[in-house]
């Protein structure tokens, strides 16, 4: 697959994954991720894509400054429901870079549910902007 030469100007995303590090999925549980997999993910770029994308990495920039992120360590904040425009568009890109999901997400590893994902991702929420994104260990939120 060959993609448009401005999809290396976007910014990259890299997190830092403790499910991906138990599961083997990644040695050390550093995921990198660049504008062009958030396109795979999608299926094609437009602008609901591209700006899911870069909400993500800008919320996660302002909430870990130099930090690596913790891909599974944040709650999202939906307002719209998720059928209503772009919303299920945007919340997938939002899932895959940050882990949090729906009702349908991973439930977690054994009785202390380690890792879970599931309700990490809530809809028509009441926030200001498209979404928020809020820290699970300091609470600190991005608007």
């Amino acid at each position: 697959m060959s993609f448009p030469s401005f999809f290396a100007q976007a910014p990259r995303l890299k997190v830092r994954d403790p499910l991906a590090a138990f599961l083997g999925a990644s040695e050390d549980g550093i995921l990198d991720y660049g504008y062009e997999d958030a396109v795979r993910l999608a299926g094609h770029s437009c602008p609901a894509v591209a700006g899911a994308y870069l909400m993500v990495i800008n919320g996660l920039s302002y909430l870990y400054d130099e930090a690596l992120p913790e891909r599974g360590g944040i709650e999202v904040f939906m307002r719209a429901e998720c059928n209503e425009g772009t919303t299920g568009v945007v919340a997938s890109i939002v899932t895959f870079l940050t882990g949090a999901a729906a009702e349908a997400g991973f439930h977690g590893i054994g009785p202390a549910r380690r890792f879970a994902r599931r309700d990490l991702l809530r809809f028509g929420s009441d926030v200001d902007g498209i979404m928020a994104l809020r820290r699970r260990d300091t609470g600190a939120a991005a608007p």
